[in-house]
């Protein structure tokens, strides 16, 4: 049986309801029965209809937000993280990470760990939870940034763009973070995208290296102190600079400086 004709779906696809329409065509169709007392009423398979098209829409702007993430494990998952023995990971600390709202508190993330032990699964893992709850995230490698970074430099609007984008994404994941050293402009172009997200935008990194190893790197010592930092033009607080203790700070407040740290000592990976 069909309930509507071809000039309905017409109609529908102007309106922007062709979704609701066939979902509730295909529920009515589906629950047709005279003798069965069940059936549902016009008004239960409308709520239906719009209670599917919801759920389809939803699963369909996740998907979509974590493919322009560009996540290399695009399936990794708060979840499926194992907490064995010798790790200094807490389910709670992770489950909180999955839960935070990063919109009310853009809290600074530092995720550190050698290198095989786990810290792009766990960066992609807390990104992903982010792009279920909304979030728009963005993931690149360190090297990788500077690359496109130096590539877009050739147009001077398509590097502003970028630049922008990088301003104004929701969560920023910068991986393997000054694993080697950058260039002045890469530095300076580094310090911009983490002045102009302080306070505002969250960014989580993940490194092998300290604060204080970056500085190392960095071609400038003036402008390594402000990447570590990265003091807004204001002078307000926040960044990075933590030396020797790593761990989840308690909420910030608009008072304390500084950010949230995850210590991430595991000898195995995560998979």
């Amino acid at each position: 049986m069909t309930l509507f004709n071809d000039d309905d779906h017409a109609l529908f696809r102007s309106l922007r309801a062709s979704s609701l329409a066939r979902a509730f065509e295909e529920i009515v169709t589906a629950n047709i029965d005279d003798d069965n007392p069940d059936v549902l009423t016009p008004e239960e398979a409308f709520r239906l209809a719009g209670q599917q098209v919801a759920r389809d829409r939803e699963a369909k702007r996740i998907s979509e937000a974590i493919r322009k993430a560009r996540f290399p494990i695009m399936d990794a998952s708060i979840a499926e993280i194992r907490y064995e023995q010798g790790r200094n990971l807490n389910p709670m600390t992770m489950k909180r990470l999955g839960n935070h709202d990063w919109g009310a508190d853009p809290t600074n993330l530092l995720i550190l760990s050698p290198t095989g032990s786990g810290k792009t699964y766990l960066t992609c893992a807390v990104g992903i939870s982010a792009c279920h709850n909304g979030y728009s995230v963005a993931y690149w490698r360190m090297d990788d940034l500077a690359r496109r970074l130096a590539v877009t430099r050739i147009d001077t609007l398509e590097h502003e763009d970028m630049l922008a984008g990088l301003f104004g994404v929701d969560v920023l994941i910068l991986d393997d973070f000054l694993t080697v050293g950058v260039d002045e402009r890469t530095a300076s172009d580094l310090f911009a995208i983490l002045a102009n997200r302080e306070n505002i935008h969250a960014t989580i990194i993940g490194s092998q290296s300290t604060p204080g190893h970056w500085l190392d790197v960095l071609p400038d010592k003036n402008s390594g102190d402000s990447i570590v930092r990265a003091r807004p033009p204001d002078g307000g607080h926040g960044g990075f600079n933590q030396e020797a203790d790593f761990r989840i700070a308690g909420p910030r407040s608009s008072n304390t400086a500084g950010a949230r740290y995850l210590h991430q000592e595991c000898l195995r990976t995560v998979l």
